[in-house]
């Protein structure tokens, strides 16, 4: 059985000084995690959003050739969680302030002299902010930002067809099979064992009716976490097994160091 990830070989924006970071390449590629903390039912901790963008890029790093000109941003802990609000714990940024955040960060990275940016993403409710703060980092400076979401990403080709059935990916989408099994594996302490649940998603019940509309549907609406379920998570988190978070942190790992040696690849020069 492989290895929890290791921490960042590669150097944080933070401990460089301001003439180490100068002399790095222009070429580099500067990534950041973008994560959340809120609530994630009675079984996971407030930092699963973050523990996971977190763990998932120290695991990419273990795939990238050495010397590749990474350096890691302090990580944005704290998202666009308004779903999440009628829940203790739960903080969250204004989606004005969210995007004006991430430009901020931005605007550093191209002030320092870089050129791209990545952004890893493990809240789905940083999607829209992120999308907005992206473009007008692009029409404001000339950056790169690739748009990191690991949901998005494929399941790996190894995986058992019913390790993770269809039915739990489309709706288990919060405290669910994929977040529980990720943090078993990444954070096992944190996962409280004795409060795993299966919980039916409204969607479920939509989808069930064979409903178009529907939370995650063909025409989706949005909704409150306590709209999917009172208990503010869904999915059936038995599904989520340590053996399958390593083998999801793996995959997940691997991608993301390929899409970091592609962006470093990547220029956007007008087209001529």
């Amino acid at each position: 059985m492989s290895r929890v990830p290791t921490p960042l070989r590669f150097p944080r924006w933070q401990d460089l000084t301001s003439r180490e970071l100068s002399s790095l390449p222009s070429q580099s590629v500067v990534v950041m995690v973008v994560g959340a903390i809120e609530q994630h039912g009675a079984h996971l901790p407030l930092s699963t959003d973050l523990d996971i963008g977190e763990g998932l890029l120290a695991a990419a790093q273990g795939h990238l050739p050495a010397g590749f000109p990474l350096v890691v941003l302090p990580p944005m802990a704290i998202g666009a969680s308004d779903e999440h609000l009628s829940f203790p714990g739960t903080l969250s940024l204004s989606p004005e302030l969210a995007i004006a955040t991430l430009e901020a960060y931005g605007e550093a990275v191209a002030r320092a002299g870089f050129q791209r940016l990545v952004l890893i993403n493990s809240h789905g409710g940083n999607k829209a902010v992120m999308d907005l703060a992206a473009l007008r980092l692009r029409r404001r400076h000339g950056l790169l930002v690739v748009k990191l979401h690991y949901t998005r990403m494929p399941l790996p080709d190894t995986l058992a067809p019913d390790a993770l059935p269809v039915e739990e990916l489309r709706h288990g989408l919060h405290g669910g099979a994929l977040e529980t099994a990720i943090m078993r594996y990444l954070a096992p302490s944190k996962v409280r064992l004795d409060h795993l649940a299966d919980v039916t998603s409204r969607g479920q019940t939509m989808a069930a009716q064979d409903m178009l509309l529907g939370p995650e549907g063909e025409a989706s609406f949005a909704w409150l976490a306590e709209d999917l379920h009172p208990l503010g998570v869904v999915g059936n988190a038995h599904l989520g097994t340590r053996e399958l978070g390593e083998q999801l942190v793996a995959n997940y790992g691997e991608r993301i160091a390929r899409l970091l040696v592609e962006t470093a690849e990547t220029s956007l020069e007008p087209v001529r």
